[in-house]
Order: C-alpha cells, then structure tokens, then sequence
C-alpha cells in the first residue's frame, strides 16, 4: 500500500518529501493521483480504439493501437498532472477560480475527446444498424440515379423500343384476330365479315394474304425488338445499371465492420434522431451523459484542488517556493557582484598593458632620438 500511496502522490504532481510530513493531507492527494490516473487509464483505451479503427484491416492493427493507446494516455496524463500541480492555493477565491478558469476549458475538451471513441464502443449494436440502414438507402439513392441517367440519355431509343413492343402487341392481336376469320371464311360461317361459303374460296384467299402480310410485318418487327433490346441491354451493363444491386445481408454485415472512425462517429451522432428527423430525446440524453460523465471526470482533479480549503501542505509548500525565490536572487545577486569585480579586474589589466606599452614606446623614442 505505501508503493500505492507514493504513486499516486507522484500521480497528484504533489512534493513527496513535503506531503510526507503532513498526514492529514495524505488521502487527499491519493484520491486527486487516482482520478488523473483513471482519467489516462481511460484515455488511453479510448486512443487506443480510435486508432484500431484507423488502421482497420491492417495486419498490426492491434500493435498500432497499442502504442498510440500509451502513448496517448502518457500524454493526457501529463496534462492532468501539470494542470492540478499548477493551480496556486496562496491567492483569494476569485484569482484561484480565474487562474483554473483556463485549465478547466482544456479539461473539458479533454474529456469531449476521450469521451467520443468510448461512445462509439458503448453503442456499437445501435451503430451497426444505423450504417446499414444508410448504407441501404445510399444504395438505393444510386441505383435510381444510375436508372434516371439512363433514361434520360437513351429517351430516344427506349421511346422507339416502346413503339416496337405496343406494335408487336397490337399485331399479335390483329394476327389472331385475322386467323379467326379466316378459320370462319373456310368454314362457311356467315357473319357481317365472311361471305359463307365453305372452302378455300376468294374471300378465305384474301383473308390469307392479309394475315401472310401481318405475320411477315409481325416477324420483322420482333427482329427489330430483340436488336432493341439486346442495343439497350449493353448500354446498361456499360452505364452500370445492370451491375449494380442492393446490398445483401451479408454485404451490409461486412460493410459495417469496416467502417471507418468517421462513418461511426457520424452513425453516433445519427442515433439522436428518428425516422421522422426529430430528435429522440432519450437516446440524445443516454449518449450525452455519457460525454458528461468523462467531462466530469477530467475536470474532478481540479475541481477538488480549488474546493479543498488551504492546507498545511500549502503552506509548506508555500514557504518551500518562497525560501526557494530568496535563494534565488541572492545567488543572481552574487553572480551580478562576482561580474562587477571580474569587469573592473578585466579594465585594471587592460588599462596596466596600456601603460606599459606607451612606457616602452616612449622609451624607444628616447633613445634613438637624433638631433640636428
């Protein structure tokens, strides 16, 4: 337990030595240690899911999300750290809260960003379902778009196609029509369109050649229609109509497991929503406090340092920070004086050589002085 204790003083960005002397305040900074200890803990499974997704498909995958996973972690808990640590005790209310004010903002962020891929994790199901619900719908969306297309850029062809079908129709109607009565002229039935007579006379003759006429005008047309057909087919295997299908079951199963982060964070955000486009109040308020909970969770450490009264762990720890700036200017005292006294030791040499080379000088002078 005193293994425990020490890490999470270390955890709290607490003065070991200083803390060490005063109990009372021990549990205190144990508590502040463990929240900023689980608030990395959660960050970096949070980073950690997050860049799984990134390098989804990827055979180190895992190993990826492992490193930034820690390495995301070792970062927010140095951050939670340095803003607990950082926070003065020494000033009144108002210029604690103002000196926080900053450092709970980037609290909060903190917890918006660790919050989001947790989320993504709690409401997978519901997430699974929401991109293959889309993803059918998109599916859909481009097949009629590709159908619209097509009809738009082969109006003419498909209008000549419709043509051929109504004659082809209009003709099988006609030929059958026509066989009938020309069964009725050979048969010698009397009606307002046979004569009556039976056999193969001149009406049943003429009858004849007027269904050899519509067949033959019926064979060149399902020719033409079947060329029609077959042209128009190819043009949608071309423009892809042809190609493409709604999605099964087990095509959305897969697409959906390979979703990215941003089409998952998009589904998460789609969920607040019902069919109708309004908001679905409950799930909203389920996912939002979620993000709640870990925004309060990051900004637990500094709400405790700002509400907990000035202890003799401050005060301390004042004295220590003020004996510690004495020292300091004394030294930069000392260090200013030691410069003083190497400065004027450095002019008395230099103006020493001066003088000893203008004595030299003069001296030369003198003695090869000429004289006229």
């Amino acid at each position: 337990m005193k293994k425990v204790t020490r890490f999470f003083w270390f955890c709290s960005g607490a003065h070991i030595g200083t803390l060490k002397k005063y109990p009372i305040e021990h549990n205190k900074f144990v508590g502040v240690g463990a929240t900023i200890f689980f608030t990395a803990l959660f960050a970096s499974l949070s980073g950690g899911y997050a860049m799984y997704f990134v390098f989804s498909g990827n055979p180190f995958a895992v190993i990826f999300a492992i490193l930034f996973g820690l390495i995301w972690g070792t970062a927010i808990f140095n951050m939670d750290r340095y803003i607990v640590s950082s926070i003065n005790k020494q000033g009144s209310v108002n210029s604690q809260i103002l000196q926080a004010t900053p450092r709970i903002l980037l609290a909060i962020m903190i917890g918006i960003v660790i919050s989001r891929p947790l989320e993504l994790k709690i409401f997978d199901k519901e997430i699974r379902q929401k991109l293959k619900t889309a993803y059918l719908k998109g599916q859909r969306t481009k097949i009629d778009t590709l159908q619209k297309t097509y009809q738009q850029k082969y109006a003419q062809e498909l209008g000549k196609n419709n043509d051929l079908k109504q004659e082809k129709d209009s003709l099988e109607k006609d030929i059958n029509r026509s066989r009938f009565l020309l069964n009725q002229e050979v048969f010698g039935d009397k009606t307002n369109q046979t004569s009556g007579i039976v056999g193969y006379g001149t009406y049943a003759k003429q009858k004849a050649d007027v269904l050899k006429e519509k067949e033959d005008r019926l064979k060149t047309v399902t020719a033409d229609l079947d060329k029609m057909d077959q042209y128009l087919s190819d043009r949608k295997d071309y423009e892809g109509v042809n190609g493409t299908r709604l999605f099964t079951e087990t095509q959305l199963d897969s697409l959906a497991n390979v979703a990215g982060f941003a089409d998952r964070n998009w589904a998460l955000g789609q969920l607040s929503y019902n069919n109708k486009g309004t908001r679905d109040l409950d799930t909203y308020l389920a996912i939002a406090f979620i993000g709640y909970l870990f925004i309060l969770f990051e900004c637990l450490p500094v709400f405790v340092k700002l509400m907990s009264p000035r202890g003799p762990y401050d005060k301390a720890l004042a004295k220590i920070a003020e004996a510690n700036t004495y020292a300091a200017e004394k030294d930069r005292e000392r260090d200013m004086l030691v410069t003083d006294k190497t400065y004027a030791h450095s002019v008395d040499v230099e103006f020493e050589n001066r003088k000893q080379i203008i004595t030299a000088q003069a001296a030369y002078d003198l003695e090869h002085q000429t004289y006229d």
